[in-house]
């Protein structure tokens, strides 16, 4: 089975994050967001994904290849303008010729996809739409569906006491390749607002997939970093991290090569990436990454934060509940609080711990 990643979204909302890579990319403990769900669909016995890219395509390709480190096959098809998340599947048409899974690749998750394909088999249903409940689906596309699961209509962002149900879209559909037939070619199409309902209007069974575990679009800045929090704590378990690492009972988890000196305070729960280097009398976490090739330097303070790969604190500097992407160097004894922060530009007003 293969699998198709829409991985063409431009991450406006998490700015300045994106400024320089395509949404998907962003590191989630130590890789990136594309990568993380590339290795929970291997496991799954997913081999072989299609990529639809966009914008900064040529970061994705770049990165990934044809997928050989990590032993999947990998294929690309891109689009010159976005064509909405129908009008990139129909792009992807000439890859598919059997059941395949399509996900949206901002999605931090731990559906189970091996279940999810199983019960769509069992249901001969077009389509398969997983779903998780939220308190308040007024900002989400809801799903109402009959008792044998089998979905009767979709409601857009409603007000209140204009449904009674509380599943909504959880961005992992299953398809037939007769999908294929029913959206328009060279157009901008809505899957969501497009052709699920066009597939009910013309008699095609949907099915509905109820997911009760781990689910959270990281389309903020605060959920992005929310999602590392759940990560870290052990509330989600999306991240598969290699045999090679050493983890504590507090959840300090450190990568191969990396190096922490015995007199500096690590507090639970931490990731320490590879080759990164933390020195001595330094403080880490809790809730903190240190990213692959990092230096937290002497009597400097890394706390409820996020630090991508490359970054260099230099010593006595404090970072405190912020994001500081890749290759940044945080000056001696200045302060950063709340901020997710770049070379370029920073944005206040964070809240990870």
């Amino acid at each position: 089975m293969k699998a198709l990643l829409l991985a063409g979204g431009k991450g406006t909302r998490l700015q300045p994050l994106t400024y320089k890579l395509p949404k998907p990319m962003v590191p989630i403990v130590g890789r990136p967001l594309l990568e993380r769900i590339i290795l929970n669909l291997k496991s799954s016995g997913i081999e072989e994904v299609v990529i639809s890219t966009c914008y900064k395509s040529q970061y994705i390709k770049n990165y990934f290849k044809e997928g050989q480190d990590l032993g999947v096959k990998i294929h690309y098809v891109s689009e010159a303008t976005p064509l909405g998340t129908g009008g990139a599947i129909k792009n992807a048409e000439k890859f598919f010729d059997d059941t395949f899974v399509v996900l949206n690749s901002d999605i931090v998750s731990d559906v189970n996809y091996r279940d999810l394909i199983e019960y769509h088999r069992s249901k001969n249903a077009i389509a398969t739409i997983s779903m998780t409940s939220v308190d308040n689906p007024s900002q989400y596309g809801v799903i109402e569906f009959d008792k044998d699961n089998y979905i009767k209509s979709f409601k857009e962002k409603p007000k209140p006491g204009e449904t009674d149900s509380h599943w909504i879209n959880a961005g992992v559909y299953v398809f037939e390749p007769e999908i294929f037939g029913e959206i328009p070619g060279k157009k901008v199409v809505s899957v969501e607002r497009d052709t699920y309902p066009a597939l009910l209007q013309k008699g095609y069974k949907m099915a509905a997939y109820q997911f009760y575990g781990y689910w959270l679009d990281i389309g903020t800045l605060e959920k992005y970093t929310k999602a590392h929090k759940d990560v870290l704590s052990g509330k989600c378990n999306f991240c598969r991290f290699s045999d090679k690492i050493k983890e504590s009972g507090d959840r300090v988890i450190v990568e191969k090569g990396a190096e922490v000196h015995p007199q500096a305070e690590i507090i639970g729960p931490v990731y320490i990436g590879e080759n990164a280097v933390v020195k001595s009398g330094a403080r880490v976490g809790p809730y903190t990454v240190i990213g692959n090739n990092s230096i937290v330097s002497e009597n400097s303070k890394v706390i409820g934060s996020i630090l991508w790969d490359n970054v260099i604190v230099s010593e006595g500097a404090e970072v405190v509940s912020s994001v500081v992407v890749s290759d940044c160097c945080i000056d001696s004894n200045s302060r950063i609080f709340h901020t997710a922060y770049t070379n370029d530009v920073y944005t206040e007003g964070l809240q990870l711990i």
